[in-house]
């Protein structure tokens, strides 16, 4: 018998995704963001994200074939992702996943944790080592037992990141190449690998 990923109390004391969204706003008019560590870099690259999330809200379309394999769900799941506010990756990617729950007629719901407050949970799901988010944790909504993970960024913005890091450049170029890729990609490929992930369910 699969082991359930966390328990049903710890989930239901994480955040729905306009709570995490109030929390951050909540944060950064106190000029802070999430997590123990606070820094005025960190806090504008918060302000960034805040309006990239808002951009994003209002303009994710959906594919046709994202939309059939909602539809053609059988069973409820559980999106567990672990984010955090100022994290230029999440801010590109948690509202697609978010628009992808809110056209599930029910059958997917979002439930956000901060990594930082969850260094177990974020433990489990490390990138080459490294804590790297946002990462969805797809569970069974009746057992909370995992059927898939996904993240932390599409396999071709995963593997632009690689290639950047091993140039050593200055990270507001590495940021500012990293975005460009994603405003040029238009959340195609985080969707098409989506899309993917329902397939496999």
């Amino acid at each position: 018998m699969a082991t359930p990923v966390l328990s049903a109390e710890r989930l239901a004391a994480s955040y729905t995704y306009h709570a995490y969204r109030q929390l951050i706003d909540d944060l950064q008019a106190e000029g802070k963001t999430t997590g123990p560590q606070q820094s005025e870099l960190l806090t504008n690259y918060t302000r960034l994200n805040v309006q990239r999330m808002h951009r994003l809200d209002k303009t994710v379309q959906l594919l046709p074939e994202l939309r059939e394999a909602l539809a053609a769900l059988r069973k409820p799941y559980v999106w567990l992702i672990i984010t955090e506010g100022w994290c230029g990756d999440a801010a590109q990617i948690v509202p697609v996943l978010e628009a992808v729950a809110q056209a599930s007629a029910g059958n997917i719901t979002t439930h956000f944790l901060l990594r930082d407050d969850n260094l177990d949970l974020m433990d489990q799901y490390l990138t080459a080592g490294g804590r790297s988010i946002p990462k969805l944790v797809v569970l069974d909504a009746a057992t909370l037992t995992e059927v898939a993970n996904w993240g932390p960024r599409p396999a071709t913005a995963q593997q632009m990141f690689l290639d950047l890091k091993s140039q050593d450049l200055p990270f507001e170029e590495f940021s500012t190449q990293l975005h460009g890729w994603y405003a040029k990609d238009k959340t195609q490929s985080t969707q098409r690998e989506l899309l993917a992930l329902l397939k496999s369910l």
